[in-house]
């Protein structure tokens, strides 16, 4: 029972990095609507980016991006990709390896910066 439970999750994980890199093609690609191109090319970034939004070293929240609102990026973003354009992206995805998102780490590390900005600037000016 466990071993099958271990079978289903690794089969998981493998199609949402093959889906996380289907994404990546789908920002890309001139069949995908404009507005399925931009959350596609969001989700991958970020998916695809060495860095986190939450640091997995913060107890619970730090894999929740992981485990939950990745995931969900990924379903809503296919969910907007038509299904025969998804399948040949996915096809494609299995023959690619992994690439990795300058725009994703740009877009955590200004996020936290600004959020270190905005609370320096809160205890600063506290009475």
């Amino acid at each position: 029972m466990a071993i099958k439970a271990l079978h289903n999750l690794k089969a998981w994980a493998r199609r949402i990095k093959r889906d996380v890199v289907a994404l990546w093609l789908a920002a890309r690609d001139p069949r995908v609507p404009v507005v399925a191109k931009v959350l596609a090319g969001l989700v991958a970034a970020y998916a695809l980016s060495p860095i986190d939004l939450i640091p997995d070293f913060i107890p619970v929240l730090g894999y929740l991006d992981d485990v939950i609102l990745l995931p969900l990026g990924i379903a809503s973003a296919a969910r907007m990709i038509p299904a025969p354009i998804m399948d040949d992206l996915r096809e494609h995805a299995a023959l690619l390896g992994k690439p990795r998102s300058a725009a994703g780490l740009i877009a955590v590390v200004v996020f936290w910066l600004i959020a270190a900005a905005l609370a320096s600037h809160a205890v600063l000016s506290w009475p």
